[in-house]
């Protein structure tokens, strides 16, 4: 009796707009139109009766999805945190990238748990001043839609600058990131809450509303998109542009060069090292590439839906007699929406392509576990609890010879110790061969006796302890190094003198001590010895 009484004179399944308050609730969300002297209004809310009866159990199944999502966010964010960087390759534009999909999916969550009542009224959608679960949706969805387009929008920038113009994203920009990256989607964020306001408009979860929507969100948002696009396929030309070049680059003194550094000036490079250069890139951030793609799609197109049904809606409220012929419909099935869903199909969209806007933008999450994990993560939370239930699972090469046990097997290879106060451990064969006793000349016996493995000073193909260094300069300088001999006096041989020829011996030489150097062996051998009979100071 209630719902008749506020029909007001208004046909089945219309309500009087004038039988209900003008405060409370998202006013401006009714869809009302005057009939006669009357104001009849859609009752609330609007896609139970422009959609079939399956659209809300599709849009359940969509939020479940979110949940996959989120559990694939959730492990890759746990993994990046408590694992190692060489199990998780992590990087702050993932991690960043991650964050914005699980405040998107929160979006989408809070109401799948919450079950919100979507009406203040028969006519009336709940706003954000109405409804907590409302406010808190909304607020979810678009800071994560904003945060998802930011950090899309500087992972293409950063791959942009290292492939095409060769500089090194390092620590200022990760803060210029941080900054960009956060501090555009909480501004935008205040300015929508402000301006729009968000309420249920489509479905359990809160959407932004028609005022100011395209000034304050959508215009912004679909301008980075933009940009990203352009930059993501400026990169794509760049690298088509290189790939190309180097075809008909037929310099051979690039065969054989490595990749240039990135301090080198893009002019001094030839096509073949550019391409190189670009192609490790590309090998090493496709991953990211990728889902940069992937979420710029699903952005772009939840955005342009939404925004040709934002624009639909309005459009029938301000030009009632578009929806007259389905009013009318309505009105003669007395109220069986099912006789009238042909007459709804030009004001709303379609139903596989509402579903189809939710499941890609529920999919997000499953995409990043797909392309940002890894294998190693899976290896290294094996690792994990293996050391907290205290079995180790760390692998070590090690020979067949070493693992055999040492005490009961002699057969084993030790490196010798170089302390005197160890027992040298000795190398013994598999089987002791004699050999064979025969007259003659005998061949020594190497295999019959225990021979001992003395390592070569300079030997690297042993293992071999760590040389203990001394840097006092008191302790051990004596032995540290040894002193080169003294050189020895030069004597001459007077017997092998001529005593009637002609014989020069230098005065200094009977007082003084002649050093003479040795000739080095790197002394071409007709060079002449210029150190010989000179005194060296």
């Amino acid at each position: 009796m209630a719902n008749e009484t506020l029909r007001g004179g208004c046909p089945v399944p219309f309500f009087n707009e004038d039988l209900f308050p003008t405060t409370g609730g998202h006013i401006e969300g009714r869809l009302c139109s005057p009939l006669g002297r009357l104001n009849c209004c859609v009752p609330c809310p609007m896609t139970d009766w422009a959609y079939p009866d399956n659209f809300n159990t599709a849009a359940t199944a969509a939020n479940w999805v979110n949940v996959v999502g989120m559990i694939c966010c959730g492990f890759l964010l746990i993994s990046w945190v408590v694992l190692p960087v060489e199990k998780t390759h992590r990087h702050y534009l993932s991690i960043s990238l991650a964050c914005a999909i699980v405040l998107m999916n929160l979006g989408f969550i809070i109401p799948l748990a919450a079950k919100p009542n979507q009406c203040f009224n028969e006519i009336t959608p709940h706003g954000m001043d109405t409804s907590s679960v409302c406010a808190a949706s909304g607020a979810f969805l678009l800071i994560g839609g904003w945060a998802g387009i930011m950090w899309v929008f500087l992972r293409a920038l950063s791959l942009h600058l290292q492939i095409c113009w060769q500089l090194v994203v390092g620590r200022n920009y990760m803060w210029f990131s941080q900054v960009l990256g956060w501090g555009i989607p909480i501004i935008g964020l205040i300015i929508l809450l402000v301006f729009s306001g968000v309420s249920f408009r489509f479905g359990a979860t809160c959407h932004i509303n028609h005022e100011n929507s395209l000034a304050d969100f959508w215009i912004p948002l679909l301008v980075f998109a933009g940009l990203t696009v352009i930059i993501q396929f400026a990169t794509f030309g760049y690298c088509i542009k290189v790939y190309l070049a180097s075809l008909t680059d037929n310099s051979t003194t690039t065969e054989g060069s490595g990749m240039p550094s990135y301090s080198n000036s893009i002019r001094t490079m030839t096509p073949r090292q550019a391409y190189r250069r670009i192609r490790r890139v590309v090998q090493l951030q496709w991953r990211g590439i990728v889902i940069v793609l992937i979420i710029i799609a699903d952005v772009i197109f939840f955005a342009v839906i939404f925004v040709f049904l934002d624009n639909t809606v309005e459009s029938v409220r301000n030009d009632p007699e578009k929806a007259r012929p389905w009013a009318a419909c309505l009105i003669a099935a007395s109220g069986d929406k099912n006789k009238c869903l042909d007459k709804a199909k030009g004001l709303v969209v379609s139903l596989p392509t509402v579903i189809a806007v939710l499941i890609l933008l529920a999919m997000n999450g499953l995409w990043l576990l797909l392309l940002l994990g890894r294998w190693s993560m899976v290896t290294g939370w094996i690792d994990f609890f293996g050391s907290l239930s205290g079995h180790t699972t760390k692998k070590e090469f090690v020979s067949v010879d070493a693992r055999m046990d040492i005490k009961q097997d002699p057969r084993s290879y030790e490196m010798l110790s170089r302390d005197s106060s160890k027992i040298d451990t000795v190398l013994t064969p598999i089987s002791a061969t004699m050999s064979p006793t025969a007259q003659g000349r005998k061949t020594p016996d190497y295999f019959g006796q225990t021979v001992r493995y003395q390592p070569h000073q300079r030997s690297f193909s042993s293992p071999r302890p760590p040389q203990q260094l001394r840097w006092d300069t008191n302790d051990g300088q004596g032995d540290a190094y040894d002193l080169p001999p003294m050189p020895p006096s030069r004597t001459y041989d007077y017997d092998s003198m001529n005593p009637l020829g002609m014989n020069r011996i230098e005065k200094e030489e009977e007082d003084e001590i002649q050093y003479s150097a040795p000739r080095s062996q790197y002394t071409q051998p007709h060079a002449p010895d210029y150190s010989r009979d000179h005194v060296f100071i």
